[in-house]
This record gives C-alpha cells, sequence and structure tokens, in this order.
C-alpha cells in the first residue's frame, strides 16, 4: 500500500479519526434486534490465529460468525464511493481491508466456523431475521440424537 497520504483537510481528517471501529449504529441496531428475538452471543471473539481480529458476533456453541462490514470500508458492491482526493491510497486501503476479510473468513472456516457478512445498509431486523433462521437451521443439524443427553446453549432462541 501506498504510504499515507497528507488528508486533504483538517475537516476530512477529523471526521475520518471519529468513524467508530467498533460498536457502530448498525452493529448496535443488529445486536439489540437479536437479543429482542431472544438469541445471545458474543461481542468481539477473537480470531484464533488472526492477531488483531475479532468476530462482531459470534454464537459460539453453533459456531457462527458473524460481521457487519462498513459500506465504505469494505468496499460494498452498491454503495462503495471511491474518493477522489488521494484516490490510489484509499484504493489499495480498500482492497486491503477485502482481502483481510477472505483471509478471515477462510481462517474461521478452516477452524470448522459458518461466516455470514452483513452490509451496513441492511436493516437490523431482515438481517436479524436471517440470523435467527441460521441459529436454529444450525442448531437442528447439531442437536443431540433422542438417547444423548441435552446440552445447554446460549444461543437459544426463547
Amino acid at each position: 500500500m501506498p504510504q499515507r497520504p497528507v488528508p486533504s483537510s483538517a475537516g476530512v481528517s477529523g471526521r475520518m479519526q471519529r468513524q467508530r471501529r467498533k460498536d457502530t449504529e448498525p452493529e448496535l441496531a443488529l445486536r439489540r434486534a437479536l437479543h429482542r428475538e431472544g438469541l445471545r452471543y458474543r461481542v468481539g471473539l477473537p480470531v484464533t490465529g488472526l492477531p488483531r481480529r475479532t468476530i462482531d458476533i459470534a454464537f459460539t456453541r453453533v459456531k457462527l460468525a458473524v460481521f457487519v462490514d462498513g459500506c465504505f470500508w469494505h468496499g460494498c458492491p452498491q454503495h462503495a464511493t471511491w474518493p477522489k482526493a488521494n484516490a490510489a491510497w484509499w484504493e489499495a486501503k480498500i482492497l486491503k481491508n477485502r482481502e483481510r476479510d477472505r483471509e478471515t473468513t477462510r481462517q474461521l472456516e478452516g477452524a470448522g466456523w459458518t461466516v455470514i457478512r452483513i452490509w451496513e445498509h441492511e436493516s437490523a431486523e431482515s438481517a436479524a431475521g436471517r440470523l435467527v433462521d441460521a441459529v436454529r437451521d444450525m442448531r437442528a443439524r447439531t442437536a443431540p440424537t433422542p438417547s444423548g443427553a441435552a446440552g445447554h446453549t446460549s444461543d437459544s432462541v426463547v
């Protein structure tokens, strides 16, 4: 990636520095919607083998990792915008973010996790509905046989 450029303006620089890396509005809205649906999850679970990477929302019992990707930072095919100032640097930055996302997905899938990525523009209710269905399906596939003992799961839907 090219060397970090000089910001195009103090205002732009300030806005970028204030961008949250975690607990963004789309993440919080999704977590509230999941909680209303009765799902329980972990937040910020580290990705084994990849330092400084965490799962936004993790359903550990069924090994489901959920990432809420920002349209700008992850290059959404519908809403991505490409800055005109320092364009080469931003293009390299966003492409590197996409590659890091693919690497994280490969690492988790290799460890037996299912990965779902949700774009920030998707409504929290729609995303929560998809996740409720996914957790139910995954629980049904991993449910103990009638002769086995039923276990407690924190990912339960009440």
